[in-house]
């Protein structure tokens, strides 16, 4: 029987069932009972006739192969001639080194975290299912679980877990300012008038760990610690008293919340309020109120301008009483208007306004 392998395979003979010897490129004459498994020298060793535990104890194909076992809680990171290639899972593994340089790198997986000095390239070629990625940004803190035991806080940056018996849990916490609004809130004033109140603050998380730890649901704790502090101010005035003091409703709610909410791990930056809003009928009574001293208000400018008015006039007629030339211009000045917008208007007789306006006056001049 005639055999031919090419450069790019390798032979296994059998005979009797048993492996004899490694045949290389080239051609061979065999037995008729002789058996000859041709493999790829670029692929992994594996025959159809022999376990490749049993293939490897061969001191020939031991030679010529490299071995990769990787046991448990391990993977094994391959890399052909330099390149990374692939990560093995646990089992054992041989390549043929006749052409290619095989290396590998053994990982202990015990620990999930990725370590620093495995280059993160390689999980662009490795499959998910060995892995999973958890990506924090600038503004986020990360709390790491193991079987939900918290490990640590990770910063922001690019993490890489590998997917073992141990469960990974990594919770992002959100660092930048927030804002809470306290929306249409009913508070009772000290003179019994229902007020709605809308307020807003905002706030950031000091400390991701102990609001995990030891605060349960904090954002509504903070919310009900914003409508206490409400309650306790506005139920001590009146409702005109706080229309007229808004800002230091905002002022007093800023500085309790600010002291409460630190007992939260949470620190309130600022805090004021948005809204007063007014029952229905109350408004109905304010806009009444309102548009009557807008009414008194308007008839005191009234007031002051016809005194004024008549002020000028007593003024006026004082001056032309004892200045008979001002009198005279003054009669002259209302001649000329006259002049300047009538034509010709028939009072009576023959004569016309003008005519008679000029006697009127040389009439005058007569009897002074």
């Amino acid at each position: 029987m005639k055999i031919k392998i090419n450069e790019n395979q390798i032979g296994l003979l059998y005979r009797k069932s048993k492996f004899v010897k490694l045949l290389y490129a080239g051609t061979y004459h065999c037995f008729a009972n002789d058996k000859v498994e041709l493999l790829s020298i670029n692929q992994p060793i594996s025959s159809m006739y022999c376990s490749l535990e049993k293939l490897i104890q061969f001191p020939e194909i031991k030679k010529n192969a490299t071995i990769i076992d990787v046991g448990d809680e391990q993977y094994a990171l391959h890399y052909i001639d330099g390149k990374f290639s692939q990560c093995l899972p646990t089992g054992l593994y041989a390549y043929w080194n006749i052409e290619n340089n095989h290396k590998v790198q053994y990982i202990d997986v015990k620990e999930p975290m990725v370590e620093d000095d495995i280059p993160r390239y390689i999980f662009a070629n490795i499959p998910r299912s060995y892995y999973q990625q958890v990506n924090i940004a600038q503004y986020e803190k990360g709390r790491l679980f193991y079987d939900q035991k918290f490990i640590t806080v990770l910063d922001a940056g690019i993490y890489y877990f590998w997917n073992t018996k141990t469960m990974v849990d990594v919770d992002i916490v959100d660092m930048r300012l927030k804002q809470l609004d306290v929306i249409g809130q009913e508070v009772l004033t000290k003179d019994k008038v229902t007020l709605r109140i809308n307020m807003v603050a905002h706030y950031r998380v000091t400390d991701c760990v102990a609001i995990l730890t030891e605060i349960d649901d904090y954002l509504t704790q903070l919310y009900v610690m914003a409508q206490l502090v409400l309650r306790e101010y506005i139920g001590n005035y009146k409702m005109e008293e706080l229309l007229e003091n808004k800002e230091e409703i905002g002022t007093y709610v800023f500085e309790q919340l600010k002291q409460r909410a630190a007992s939260l791990y949470i620190d309130i930056t600022d805090a004021g309020i948005k809204d007063i809003i007014l029952p229905g009928d109350m408004r109905e009574i304010m806009n009444t109120v309102l548009i009557a001293e807008k009414r008194a208000q308007a008839n005191v400018i009234t007031r002051r301008e016809e005194v004024a008015s008549t002020r000028s006039l007593l003024n006026t007629a004082k001056l032309l009483d004892e200045n008979k030339t001002l009198y005279r211009l003054k009669e002259l000045e209302y001649l000329e208007r006259i002049c300047e917008n009538v034509g010709n208007i028939t009072l009576n007789g023959n004569s016309d306004i003008l005519t008679q306006l000029a006697a009127f006056i040389q009439k005058q001049e007569v009897l002074s």
